[in-house]
């Protein structure tokens, strides 16, 4: 069809008399009876509230978490599609749609979804989805957004305050705890450049003065064994290095011991090196264990070292009543990251990076004439968010906390986080009273790591020779030898069948050198019944691995 503009009775613009557009799902539809505005409204109204039935009714009949299809079968499917042939009608792409996405999609909002930190969403949220994406703001300037600023200022001194950070604090929404952790990491950086340069970093220009590259190769950052590995990831990103990143050992419970910490300070003092930063975890991702914060924050004003506390994981406790404890010591953080995409039950993606000190921003702030000029002699500034932050354009997804918060308040947020916390104790019960499994540590949080090890089989570190005299001595009682490396497949063949039969989906990590399973327990409709189920499978499911395959040598 040939170009030609819209003209006043393509694009009526008083919404009384706009024609029906609807029916401008055809071959013949000019481009601009899809934009949405005020002519386009009945037909926005009627699409997404089809939509949106569409979507109730496969959550309302979605009976696992998963269908088991492999990649290469999705993949056949999608390339069967040809983008260069669109199919102007929404119903229509919406079945086509299913095929390619809906009737395969991983739901988290199955009881049975346990793998990973992916929350269900609570529907004030996913109203909140809808708007902040009819209305599209851009979060970078005021003039961009107007109370979509003042709403996320809210969010991020609602935070702040329940951090206990103090009244200088601030913050800015991000786009997940990888870049909160960047972002903080930054900060610290250049605040740790300025400090040993006499402010010699602050040149305004971006760029590095001598004494700043001087310094840098000296830069190191502290963080427990068990941390997130967007730490490494940052200290490379920011020029330093994953070498630049001090492993801290962990105790039994998964937890940075503060004594190590003590002696790694002590040796970057007597070498030479410069710690820029500890990054305590609040809710590792693997174990949900929690450094001992009220330890290592005086650790760490002792030596003036920046304090970063990544929350990701455990931010929700800010919300609980009843494990609220467990974050005691956060408050003397420089810096700390919170998803509330995971302990808060948010749609993704929805995150923070906080600092109790607001100056510290400054060393992402950079002006542009065309977007937020800096504020002449005499102005009042003017609060653009992209002062503050590493993005520019940026979603308003503060609109859907604020949304939770004012429908549900933050003590409901709290009881679904305390119900899987809760409920992770019992399964760490079951699973220690479960003679087919050996669970890693008791959970602070809402994760599991353990692994199919039956009683009756060899300790899973023994080889193979030390395994087969071990079952000789047991006087029959296994009528197979088990050595660590198969009990390593047995539990992944558990996981991957687990996952393709479509009943459930756990995850898998390695502990002390062996192949693990995982529960990430973040929704409060799974049951202990649930759980026990599951259990179950795994077992039926790594007893036949080692019955049939040639991981299992006959005695």
């Amino acid at each position: 069809m040939p170009y030609s503009p819209p003209t006043d009775t393509d694009t009526p613009t008083d919404p009384d008399t706009a024609t029906d557009t609807t029916s401008c799902d055809t071959a013949t539809a000019a481009p601009w009876s899809y934009l949405l505005n005020e002519s386009t409204a009945h037909s926005y109204e009627q699409q997404i509230t089809a939509t949106a039935q569409h979507l109730a009714d496969t959550i309302a009949h979605t009976k696992r978490p998963f269908t088991g299809v492999s990649p290469q079968s999705l993949a056949e499917t999608l390339a069967g599609i040809d983008l260069e042939q669109p199919l102007h009608d929404t119903t229509a792409a919406l079945t086509e749609l299913e095929s390619v996405y809906l009737n395969d999609a991983v739901y988290f909002h199955h009881p049975r979804y346990l793998a990973h930190l992916n929350c269900p969403t609570v529907i004030p949220a996913a109203v909140g989805e809808t708007v902040l994406s009819t209305i599209n703001s851009s979060l970078d300037t005021w003039e961009q957004s107007a109370g979509a600023t003042l709403i996320e200022q809210r969010l991020i001194e609602w935070t702040t305050r329940r951090l206990q950070l103090g009244r200088a604090a601030d913050g800015v929404f991000t786009s997940g705890g990888t870049q909160s952790n960047l972002q903080a990491l930054l900060l610290a950086r250049d605040e740790t450049r300025h400090a040993m340069t006499d402010g010699s970093t602050d040149t305004g220009t971006g760029t590095d003065t001598a004494a700043q590259s001087a310094l840098l190769p000296r830069l190191r950052i502290l963080t427990s064994e068990c941390s997130h590995f967007s730490v490494t990831k940052a200290a490379s990103l920011l020029g330093m290095g994953a070498d630049a990143v001090i492993a801290i050992p962990c105790d039994e419970e998964r937890r940075m011991r503060p004594a190590a910490l003590e002696r790694a300070l002590a040796r970057c003092h007597e070498d030479g090196t410069v710690p820029m930063a500890v990054v305590a975890t609040a809710g590792t991702t693997d174990f949900g264990s929690i450094d001992p914060l009220g330890e290592i924050a005086p650790t760490c004003a002792q030596w003036g070292v920046w304090l970063h506390v990544d929350a990701a994981y455990g931010g929700g406790l800010l919300a609980s009543e009843h494990h609220r404890h467990l974050l005691d010591g956060i408050s003397g953080a420089d810096s700390v990251t919170v998803d509330y995409h995971k302990s808060f039950f948010q749609p993704l993606t929805a995150s923070a990076v906080l600092v109790r000190d607001a100056a510290t921003l400054r060393h992402v702030t950079y002006h542009a004439d065309y977007l937020n000029p800096a504020a002449r002699d005499g102005e009042q500034p003017v609060p653009n968010q992209v002062d503050k932050s590493i993005q520019t354009s940026r979603r308003f997804d503060a609109l859907k906390l604020w949304l939770t918060l004012r429908v549900m308040g933050a003590n409901q947020v709290g009881m679904l986080f305390d119900s899987v916390i809760d409920l992770a104790g019992r399964v760490w019960e079951t699973l220690a009273a479960d003679s087919r499994f050996d669970v890693v540590t008791r959970p602070q949080l809402s994760t599991l790591v353990f692994r199919y090890a039956p009683s009756e089989a060899p300790d899973a570190a023994a080889d193979s020779t030390t395994a087969h005299a071990m079952n000789s001595a047991m006087d029959g009682a296994m009528d197979c030898v088990v050595d660590a490396a198969a009990l390593d497949r047995a539990n992944e063949y558990a996981r991957d069948e687990l996952a393709g039969s479509g009943e459930a989906v756990v995850a898998s990590t390695v502990a002390d050198g062996r192949t693990h399973l995982k529960f990430t327990l973040l929704n409060p409709r799974t049951t202990l019944g649930d759980v026990e189920q599951i259990l179950d499978l795994l077992a039926g499911h790594a007893q036949h691995y080692l019955t049939t395959t040639a991981g299992t040598t006959r005695d």
